[in-house]
């Protein structure tokens, strides 16, 4: 039996005494953990100290190297990691999910954060908003990091995925963060944390652990920082309406168990590809992790004429699972994760059996393949089924977190809209139906009460990911019962770790504030710009053309030239009649070829490509007899961290010879940086 420890202030630390954690498959003594003698209130401040500043310093592009770097780091060491994983009685499906995904969890925000977000230290939100008659009063929101940590209170059933699916977010966003595991499962979690503090990828401060208690953590919370939890809702509203989380108004997000459902549709009959995929999910979603999963599948809701052959289907299904020690062969599911896991999801399948008939497994007699039956926390899989869905309460509010489902019919898709919100929120349904008209109405019904919804059919099986499986790029939460909160989601999860604040001032400033040049800030024309590398070019840079003039015959072979014959550039009567011409008209990509035939540089240069047009306003049509000119302005610079160039967006304005705006649109074009030093 090993001593768990927590690290805090940048050291590891052994608590007083402690609780013993046992091993779910044979019941020994695996680890003893304990946060007695943890200076809490100092390690709330060591993050904020040490660790916020010092990712603070980092671009959201290093932030994302980094967290690249630490996903390679812990996939070199993960056999360590499954051996561990299989004391928590996990098979190596199940540790795969848990240890890779959480590692492919790292990778996926690494990934986004270079993509989607800037080389900085902050992201300028949204347009600028003009608030005056000239625009010399503007406005710009900008997202900055909160300087202060977030507590992390995680679940006893993903060790290392719960807590690196948190603490990918955070630290992209910059923030720092403390982690405490679930008792039952710490020592995988511990074991996965020494590794990420030796080796010394994050700044000193960007991560501690505590294994143990939370202690009076709580009393030391303010507005700066923010509070996750993953775990029972009664256990999340408890710490939720703690007086320090209302009175500084401390970030706080749930993510808690739920009634997820999984829908059968009236057209997947027995034979048809969606009935056996459904089969097969419900069945998956039970015995993986041995059901112990916020997004498993509690309700299976199939059409009334349907639930004997479902219920037969599932049986057959279930006959098949071995029950025992992973590690010996045949045994397709393992153990929860403890006695006292096994005991709390008897004593919900015996409330359960008060509306629900047992038709499958018994909670107390099954068969055991290696293992120690007697002190290993084994559990056979359970269906139940309920024929009165409507009349029996205790199906929709009772969640036994192990292998159990109930079985219940609905008669059309009202019906089971109205069933699927009797679990008061969830963080996930799932849809096995090939009739979109159906599956339309379903989500639409039901989306307002589900974080997630999966629709699978014969068509997406192969790819799907499954009911169960938050994806690092969606929203992972449910309103309601299940919390009311959002995890993960891509960029979306970052932002909630950065403070949204509404900046106002002339143009010049905000432009030299936010580093991006705003309409009304000074240009500076000279030099061509596309003769400036990436480190040469100035924001404000600029190139004025023009003009060109805009003849019927250039219009025409245009149109012949690229096949575009619309009739509002080729037939003067039918354009007369368009609300909006008022007479034959050139083509907007006519407009965007002749101003890049004006501002464009043709010899060899920095500028390496053009690769897209964001935010393209046609405004004023441009008619034969017109004169063309256009403004290219540097409005932003965003470096490449991992190569020898960035990109460069230009502001473009084309206007026709009354001044006024024919078309605007940034340029993106990929800019080299200077020459590397010797």
């Amino acid at each position: 039996m090993i001593k768990l420890e927590s690290y805090a202030c940048g050291k590891w630390q052994a608590g007083e005494g402690g609780d013993v954690m046992l091993n779910a498959l044979t019941g020994e003594p695996v680890a003893q953990l304990s946060s007695k003698g943890v200076d809490f209130a100092a390690m709330l401040a060591y993050g904020r100290k040490v660790g916020g500043p010092a990712l603070r310093q980092l671009t959201f592009h290093e932030r994302a190297m980094k967290l690249k770097a630490l996903g390679q780091y812990l996939s070199e060491r993960k056999d360590a990691y499954y051996a561990i994983s299989a004391k928590t009685g996990a098979s190596k499906i199940d540790s795969m999910i848990d240890i890779d995904g959480g590692f492919g969890t790292l990778f996926s925000y690494a990934s986004k954060g270079r993509r989607e977000l800037p080389n900085a230290r902050f992201i300028v939100d949204g347009a600028t908003e003009v608030m005056g008659k000239t625009g010399s009063f503007v406005g710009q929101h900008v997202m900055t990091p909160l300087k202060g940590v977030v507590l992390h209170i995680n679940a006893f059933n993903f060790p290392v995925w719960g807590m690196l699916e948190k603490l990918a977010v955070n630290l992209l966003a910059g923030v720092p963060a403390i982690v405490k595991p679930a008792s039952q499962t710490a020592y995988l979690t511990e074991a996965v944390f020494r590794d990420m503090v030796a080796s010394g990828i994050f700044p000193e401060g960007a991560f501690q652990l505590i294994c143990g208690s939370v202690g009076d953590s709580f009393e030391h919370l303010t507005g700066q920082d923010l509070v996750t939890f993953t775990g029972s809702a009664s256990t999340g509203q408890k710490l939720k309406s703690h007086p320090v989380i209302i009175r500084n108004s401390v970030r706080f997000t749930m993510e808690a168990d739920s009634l997820n459902c999984s829908i059968l549709g009236p057209d997947a009959v027995p034979g048809t590809p969606e009935f056996d995929l459904y089969v097969k999910e419900v069945v998956k979603e039970m015995t993986t992790k041995c059901g112990q999963k916020c997004t498993a599948i509690r309700r299976a809701f199939v059409p009334r004429a349907q639930i004997d052959a479902v219920s037969e289907a599932l049986k057959a299904r279930l006959a098949k699972v071995v029950v025992g020690d992973p590690s010996v062969e045949g045994v397709t599911m393992g153990a929860l994760a403890s006695l006292a896991q096994r005991d709390e999801v008897r004593k919900a399948v015996g409330r359960l059996r008060a509306a629900a008939d047992l038709v499958f497994g018994d909670p107390e007699a099954f068969a055991v393949n290696g293992g120690d039956a007697t002190k290993g926390a084994f559990l056979a899989p359970i269906l139940l089924r309920c024929n009165d869905p409507h009349g029996a309460a205790v199906v929709h509010e009772v969640e036994a977190f192990g292998p159990v489902a109930t079985l219940m019919p609905y008669d059309d898709v009202d019906d089971v809209i109205a069933l699927a919100a009797k679990g008061e929120g969830s963080l996930v349904g799932s849809l096995f139906t090939h009739d979109n008209d159906f599956a339309r109405e379903l989500v639409i019904g039901a989306a307002s009460h589900h974080g997630r919804l999966l629709i699978v059919n014969r068509e997406c099986a192969k790819e799907s990911t499954g009911h169960g499986s938050p994806m690092p790029v969606l929203v992972h939460g449910g309103p309601g019962r299940a919390g009311g909160g959002e995890e993960m989601g891509g960029v979306r999860g970052v932002m909630h770790y950065l403070q949204r604040t509404a900046l106002q001032g002339s143009p010049a400033t905000l432009s030299a504030i936010t580093g991006q040049w705003i309409a009304g800030t000074p240009r500076n024309e000279g030099i061509h710009p596309f003769r400036k590398n990436l480190d040469e070019l100035q924001l404000g840079d600029t190139i004025t053309a023009g003009p060109k003039l805009i003849t019927l015959d250039d219009i025409e072979h245009f149109a012949h030239f690229t096949g575009d014959t619309f009739y509002a550039h080729m037939d003067e009567v039918a354009a007369a009649a368009n609300p909006f011409f008022g007479g034959r008209v050139a083509h907007g990509y006519y407009i965007l070829s002749v101003a890049a035939g004006l501002f464009v540089q043709p010899d060899p240069g920095p500028v390496l490509a053009n690769y897209g047009l964001d935010n393209l306003r046609f405004v004023t049509p441009a008619k034969p007899g017109d004169s063309l000119s256009v403004t290219l302005t540097c409005k932003g610079k965003n470096p490449r961290i991992t190569e020898h160039y960035g990109e460069v967006r230009w502001d473009t304005v084309v206007s026709n010879q009354d001044g006024k705006v024919v078309a605007t649109y940034d340029v993106l074009t990929m800019v080299e940086k200077g020459p590397v030093a010797a």
